[in-house]
């Protein structure tokens, strides 16, 4: 699969993605002036879910599932697999990359059993803290699957208010009264998709007392305002006659604590819990009053296997990046060096080749370093700089550009990004139909399941399939050096089964294509230009009209979006679309509030017609949508320049309360215009994030320069084995030159960070809304 289904993984995620709303703060100024712009803090996450083995086999004579995973941010989906059938060692081997736009606590990967009658069962799950995710980062590792309790799953922050005060009673004894101020909760899980019911129960526990109250349930909404107020009384003996301020007396306020717990309201069926947290009134003395917001914890007395071995394990390869995007002055040093590394001589003296050979991920240096490049068009001779250094030290020419050296990595990544609408064009209609197909085309006789034969075989997934059509692609591309003997095939499987290919015309229309793609000769465009698929996916959408009883619904709809118009249609596949909005008739796109229509992950696509109000499934979803969708229409003339955040519902817009349904927006708008560019590339974020790896390897760039003071001193390489003896150095002075200035670059950019990091830490109270008691720090 690695030639078909990764360039079509390719094309169908966005070229470069670069507009990812972030959680904002603002950045230190240089000194003497004043910067009131904002740092960025942009979280992604990419990776690759490998497989799964030893999972639990049913009880039935039928041991087998059928196996598929998701990605969950807290109790959210973000992604999930296609499913595996028939194995309890699912092979799943599917890559993911998505930018996070929210704060999160828990990475999670749930793997499933599909249940066609019932609901889907959950075998386990891989739970990373937030916090331990860099511990994982870029290798492959077996995690063990944990039980799954609902007592356990939890998320969101409850925002609380304690007072202690003094009252007297009729009979003139003096007791305490315990005041509770339950406020609001924020970030509560959806349930089935939707926005919960909940309610709080507040109760006071003691060793001889259990008093509990409960708020009112609050309708649709993960952030419920319930402002509710309770009161507990603990009395004290008469012969209590002291007049100063009263407190409670240490042996009682150890044994009492307030214990509040979120239920989803069930109506009909079992309510659903949705975490607890306890408070010792002992917080109380010291002061009599406390404020503070609270992460909900899990029940300490959930159901918890002993046994948690025997549920399987997954094979996960994660990486998590949180990059602190600073204004862009900060990154000229930094982008000037990289951007004259095609001019510098030789090649492998330069910052951005040194850049490639010291980051310990290959693959996470590339990314960055090729977008920055292509961006200010100096990819094309710094890939054919690094191309003629391969050829230099290459010994054979069947070798050439075999290797994952960073001449064959830069291809392969601009290819990714600038081939995007090519392989759409030309791979999307038959890799659909592959992918819709039941058909399978196994001929592997050690794949083969029990029962199947190379001549009738309908069972295997997609993913095989097409990793059997690349195989035969790749070997037809070989024309040149083809062999009817087993010898030549490196599965010696593949020989009996290419027979049927290796046909003259076959091999000529193959060559022919790669001597097109190849040629440098342009050929005259046919004067017809395809519209470029962009996105595509099943959302919620509000009702353009009215029904009879006059209340506009929700409704699932197929959202297409091309490089010409966004359309929905009833079900995916149907040509005929209900609706159509060109895409130059799009003046902005904008998030939704959630209190508009108590539903979470909505946006609206304003265009000269009514508002379209779209809910996503969820965090990532929208957020995509939102970025593609203002990526294609920001070039759009009369773009607005403000919005309303909520909508117009009863003859008023809720945010700002204006009666005109076309009153001016009361909220400045996110997107700006860019730059006239083909490609929508975050030059500072790229810079940024190189900026990083490099602090990560300071320790081998500090090698590298070791290894030219070396060479320059002994005139020529070591002989014996070293730590550097793996670094290409054609030049030492030179290149010990161009380390000298990234490593000055580094200390000078290390400034305003930390400077930034030290600013974000102190303005984070503990038990602040940003930094609530139960987090880890």
């Amino acid at each position: 699969m690695a030639a078909a289904a990764a360039p079509a993984a390719a094309a169908a995620a966005p070229a470069a993605s670069s507009e990812a709303p972030a959680a904002t703060a603002t950045a230190e100024p240089e000194a003497g002036h004043e910067d009131h712009r904002e740092v960025r803090v942009l979280q992604s996450l990419r990776g690759k879910i490998c497989e799964a083995k030893n999972l639990l086999p049913y009880l039935g004579p039928n041991k087998m599932r059928d196996c598929f995973c998701t990605i969950n941010l807290d109790q959210e989906e973000v992604y999930r697999t296609q499913v595996v059938e028939k194995s309890l060692s699912p092979f799943f081997s599917e890559e993911f990359y998505f930018e996070i736009p929210r704060a999160f606590q828990y990475l999670s990967f749930y793997v499933y059993d599909k249940n066609v009658l019932q609901r889907d069962l959950r075998i386990g799950k891989v739970a990373i803290k937030k916090e331990d995710l860099c511990n994982h980062s870029g290798k492959e590792t077996w995690f063990s699957l944990q039980p799954v309790d609902s007592n356990s799953e939890v998320q969101g922050k409850v925002h609380l208010e304690l007072k202690l005060n003094e009252l007297i009673t009729e009979n003139g004894t003096v007791c305490q009264q315990l005041v509770v101020h339950i406020k609001a909760c924020h970030g509560l899980p959806l349930i089935n998709g939707q926005s919960c019911d909940p309610y709080a129960t507040v109760s006071l526990v003691g060793p001889s007392r259990n008093d509990q109250k409960k708020t009112k349930v609050k309708k649709k909404t993960s952030n419920p305002q319930f402002n509710e107020i309770f009161y507990f009384e603990v009395t004290r003996s008469s012969s209590y006659t002291r007049k100063s301020q009263f407190q409670v007396e240490e042996e009682d306020i150890e044994k009492l604590e307030i214990r509040i717990d979120l239920w989803n309201n069930g109506n009909l069926v079992q309510d659903i819990f949705l975490g607890e947290l306890k408070v010792p009134v002992n917080v109380l003395r010291s002061d009599s009053s406390h404020q503070a917001w609270y992460l909900l914890q899990p029940r300490d007395n959930g159901n918890k296997s002993s046994k948690t071995d025997d549920l399987g394990s997954l094979r996960l390869n994660i990486c998590y990046t949180e990059d602190y995007v600073l204004p862009s002055e900060y990154y000229g040093p930094l982008k000037t060096l990289l951007l004259k590394s095609p001019d510098v001589q030789p090649i492998s003296a330069s910052a951005a080749y040194i850049f490639g050979e010291i980051c310990r991920d290959k693959n996470d240096a590339v990314l960055p370093l090729v977008r920055l490049l292509l961006h200010h068009d100096k990819l094309v001779p710094f890939a054919t700089a690094v191309a003629e250094l391969d050829l230099k030290d290459t010994q054979d020419a069947n070798t050439i550009f075999r290797g994952n050296s960073l001449a064959t990595r830069c291809l392969d990544e601009m290819m990714k990004i600038v081939g995007g609408h090519y392989l759409k064009v030309t791979l999307k209609p038959i890799i659909d139909e592959i992918c819709e197909s039941s058909k399978s085309c196994e001929i592997d006789p050690i794949k083969l399941k029990e029962g199947d034969n190379v001549e009738n075989n309908k069972d295997a997934p997609t993913i095989r399939t097409l990793t059997l059509i690349s195989k035969t692609i790749q070997t037809l591309g070989s024309w040149g050096s083809l062999s009817k003997s087993k010898s030549s095939f490196k599965e010696t499987f593949m020989c009996e089964f290419f027979k049927m290919f290796q046909e003259e015309g076959y091999i000529i229309a193959v060559k022919k294509f790669l001597d097109e793609i190849s040629s440098t000769e342009t050929k005259e465009s046919s004067g017809t230009s395809e519209p470029v698929h962009l996105k595509e996916g099943e959302m919620h959408k509000r009702a353009q009209g009215r029904t009879r009883i006059g209340k506009k619904n929700f409704k699932k709809r197929w959202f297409c979006l091309t490089s010409r118009e966004l359309t929905y249609h009833k079900q995916p596949g149907s040509k005929d679309a209900i609706y159509t909005i060109p895409v130059k008739n799009i003046l902005a796109v904008e998030k939704l509030e959630e209190s508009s229509f108590n539903k979470k992950n909505m946006f609206q696509v304003i265009h000269t017609e009514k508002p379209l109000y779209v809910q996503a499934n969820n965090c990532v979803e929208a957020n995509e949508w939102i970025d593609v969708l203002c990526r294609v229409s920001r070039c759009n003339q009369n773009r607005l320049s403000s919005y309303h955040p909520s909508a117009y519902i009863n003859g008023s817009w809720l945010c700002c309360q204006e009666t005109s349904e076309n009153a001016v927006g009361c909220k400045p708008c996110t997107a700006g215009v860019p730059a006239d560019i083909q490609i929508d590339i975050d030059e500072d974020r790229e810079t940024e994030r190189i900026y990083s790896l490099f602090t990560l390897s300071l320790l081998k760039l500090q090698k590298m320069e070791e290894a030219c003071g070396t060479i320059a001193v002994y005139q020529g390489p070591q002989k014996e084995p070293d730590d550097y003896s793996n670094f290409v150095i054609e030049d030492s002075v030179t290149t010990f030159k161009t380390i000298q200035q990234i490593k000055s670059i580094i200390e000078k950019l290390d400034e305003p960070h930390e400077k930034y990091r030290k600013k974000r830490s102190s303005s984070a109270k503990y038990g602040s809304k940003e930094n609530p008691i139960g987090k880890t720090s």
